[in-house]
């Protein structure tokens, strides 16, 4: 298992999701990916996704300016 962030700062839907998607392609089952984001959207968006798409919501959190979703990589 590895490690990864994302920044998706600064973008507004559905680009953080799409981001998301797109380094979760290069990674392997198992793998952790962080995102964080300036989007509130994406704490609906990203869990949404991660579920349609079997991957595990690990951790979401949101603070005064940036959200930080944890994903666990899945088949």
């Amino acid at each position: 298992m590895s490690e990864y962030e994302l920044d998706a700062r600064r973008l507004l839907c559905p680009l953080p999701v799409i981001r998301t998607q797109d380094k979760v392609k290069q990674l392997q089952q198992g793998d952790v990916l962080s995102v964080i984001c300036t989007d509130p959207g994406v704490l609906q968006d990203i869990p949404a996704w991660c579920r349609i798409n079997g991957h595990k919501v690990l951790q979401a959190q949101s603070g005064e300016y940036e959200y930080k979703i944890t994903l666990e990589v899945g088949d």
